[in-house]
Formats: structure tokens, C-alpha cells, sequence
């Protein structure tokens, strides 16, 4: 007799979990996968090949731990991006998940609050409560822009133990002005974290908040190698703050967290980051065509400064969705009302997007009634 598994009801879950569901984007083995904002150029071949023999080197001391405080990776990602930035004022982990994770280990946690101004990344209410802490959600213009000061005020009235700011904004793509993150930092008494792992695909004259770091103990710029390194796989993130707050993640951190295989591949690529960033502009023209040919097509794309394009005037998103699924085209029903989100792929998977979502219609594809 085979008996049966027992559900999540049954066990002694944590109180402030039940009810809730994990992260996750759809998987299907579908030709065209643009629904989770990665980079879907390959790696470029001769980076690849270095970065093969970075891992053939690191594997002959596998026997041994990994150097814990990373310090050749800090100092790569240092190089990276300037800003006068020293390795003790940088921190790395597996992906800008964990980054965040430490962060909220030290700064969150039960009794204290965590804010972001919705619709946002969702991982930041899920990272939250994971750490105990109680996650609140501020709001955004009609279209999903933030000012300064609307932006001070509910920070002001939340009073939050760290404020997220995502810079360029996800699921939205849209832009977070140097001022607004001035605005909310001198109206927060906590940790304000720029998430910015989309600034790569910014205006090239767009300023970072890496900028605003000197004389801002509190203030954290998280960044991702996932995006426009096309390292998702990898699973490396990183952040610049004060040497202080450096050390507080150290308080949090797993013993050894970033094994030497994921170091000695993040170095490679660094080392190679003029090559790793060279289709950058590919990607951006492509999602500058997607948001031009959304436009003739009667939707409505949002402004994007990230590697995907948000589009309202869709009449029936799940029908929609589902239709493009049916053309071997794989995109994101982020829950926003009348909206798609699309990735920008390459020059052939934005065609076929393009080309599915015009098949399906004016304002896409209609439930059968």
C-alpha cells in the first residue's frame, strides 16, 4: 500500500507562510522563450573557452574551500564599475536574490518593515517575509512613474527598516530619476537599496546611483551579472555600499556561500566585460523595434530602459498569452490590467514574437464565448 504524501497543511509551517505560493515563471520547451528577462545571446565563444579553463584551474583545489571573502571577484567587480570603488565596499552572491536576501537578514527581519513601491519586482515581498519581516506596498503614478516628492511622503508616512528602489523598474521598464532616490534616501531613516539590475540597458548617459554613495552609509546599489553579462545560469549578483554595510553582511552570510567554480567563472567574465557587453546595443535596438512595432500594432508599450518592453491595450492577456504560446512564443502575464510583458531576444525571436502577436489580431487574441 503506497501512502499518500502529505500536503503543506499538515506540516508545522511557519504561521506568516501559509497561504503563500513560491516564485516561478512558466518553463515550456517552447522555440522562443522570452518571458523571463534573460539575455538569450550566447556566450561568446573565446569568453566561454577562457572561462572553461578558469573552471579547469579552480577544480584542481576543489578538495578545498574557496577563498570566503572572495576578494579577487570583489576587486574585478570594483574594476567594473569605477566610481572610485575599493573591494571592501563590495559584496557578491549567488545571484541578486541572495544579495538581497543578506541584506534583509540584516537589516529586516521579525518586528520590522520592508517597502516598495508597486507593481515592482515580486520577489521583494517574498524575500521579505521569508526573513520575518512585514512587507508593505507604496504606489505609482498612472503610468507607473515615481516622483520625488510623492515618493518622500509615503516613504514618511511608512517609516520602513530598508526601502527597495528598482532602477531601471521591473516589471515595468521604467525609469527612476537620480532625484527620487535622493528624495526618499533623506526621507528614510533605514537601509535604501537601488536595485538596479537593468542599468546596463540604460541610456548610456543616464547616471547610476553608484553616484550618490559617498556620505550615504545607508544607502546600497545592487547589480546582477544575469542580464547583460547573459550569466543567468551562472547565478552571480553583487552591490556597492559603505565598507560598514559590508560587514554586517558578513554577520548573515553561509559559510563559504560563493563556491570557487562560480568565482573563478564570474572572474573570467569580467575579465572579459567589453566582449560580454558588446550586444547590449543589439538587445536595445531590438527592444526599441518591438516598442515601435507594439505602437503601429495599436498597444500601448511603456517607456523601457531595461531588456524588455511592458504593453497595455491587450483586450483579454490570457487568451493572448495563450495564443502566442500556441505560435511557439513564450512571453509573461505579469497580473497587470490589459498588459503583456516581452523580453527582448534576438533580431529572429522578437520577429517571431512580432509576428505571432500580429496574427492574433487587433488587441490580441479573445476568449471563445
Amino acid at each position: 500500500m503506497v501512502a499518500v504524501s502529505a500536503s503543506l497543511d499538515d506540516l508545522p509551517l511557519r504561521a506568516d507562510l501559509r497561504g503563500l505560493t513560491p516564485y516561478g515563471a512558466p518553463q515550456a520547451p517552447l522555440p522562443v522563450a522570452l518571458n523571463v528577462n534573460e539575455n538569450t545571446h550566447p556566450v561568446p565563444e573565446d569568453v566561454a573557452d577562457d572561462i572553461l579553463d578558469s573552471l579547469a584551474r579552480a577544480l584542481r583545489d576543489v578538495n578545498r574551500y574557496p577563498d570566503r571573502e572572495f576578494t579577487a571577484l570583489r576587486e574585478g567587480f570594483a574594476d567594473y564599475l569605477g566610481h572610485g570603488l575599493s573591494a571592501d565596499q563590495i559584496w557578491a552572491a549567488n545571484g541578486s536574490n541572495e544579495v538581497l536576501q543578506h541584506l534583509l537578514q540584516a537589516f529586516a527581519g521579525p518586528g520590522r518593515t520592508a517597502f516598495g513601491f508597486a507593481p515592482t519586482y515580486s520577489m521583494y515581498p517574498l524575500l521579505t517575509r521569508a526573513t520575518g519581516a512585514t512587507y508593505l506596498a507604496g504606489t505609482r503614478g498612472v503610468d507607473y512613474t515615481l516622483s520625488a516628492a510623492d515618493a518622500a511622503a509615503q516613504i514618511e508616512a511608512a517609516d520602513p527598516d530598508v526601502v527597495f528602489l528598482c532602477a531601471p523598474n521591473n516589471p515595468t521598464g521604467t525609469p527612476l530619476g537620480i532625484d527620487v532616490i535622493e528624495a526618499v534616501y533623506d526621507a528614510a531613516r533605514g537601509i535604501v537599496i537601488v536595485d538596479e539590475a537593468y542599468q546596463e540597458f540604460a541610456p548610456r548617459e543616464s547616471r547610476s546611483a553608484l553616484i550618490l554613495l559617498p556620505g550615504r552609509e545607508r544607502l546600497v546599489v545592487s547589480r546582477t551579472m544575469s542580464k547583460a553579462f547573459a550569466f543567468a545560469g551562472a547565478r552571480v549578483g553583487y552591490l556597492a555600499a559603505d565598507p560598514a554595510v559590508i560587514d554586517a553582511l558578513r554577520l548573515v552570510r553561509l559559510p563559504y556561500h560563493l563556491s570557487a567554480l562560480t568565482q573563478a567563472a564570474a572572474g573570467a567574465a569580467l575579465r572579459h566585460a567589453p566582449a560580454m557587453l558588446a550586444m547590449v546595443d543589439e538587445i536595445v535596438a531590438q527592444r526599441d523595434r518591438i516598442s515601435a512595432t507594439l505602437d503601429a500594432l495599436g498597444y500601448e508599450p511603456f517607456e523601457s530602459w531595461t531588456n524588455f518592453v511592458l504593453f497595455a491595450g491587450v483586450d483579454d492577456p490570457a487568451a493572448t498569452w495563450q495564443g502566442l504560446y500556441d505560435h511557439g512564443v513564450l512571453i509573461r502575464d505579469v497580473g497587470l490590467p490589459r498588459s503583456l510583458r516581452v523580453t527582448a531576444g534576438t533580431e529572429a525571436e522578437s520577429t517571431a514574437f512580432l509576428d505571432a502577436l500580429a496574427s492574433l489580431g487587433p488587441g490580441g487574441a479573445h476568449a471563445a464565448r
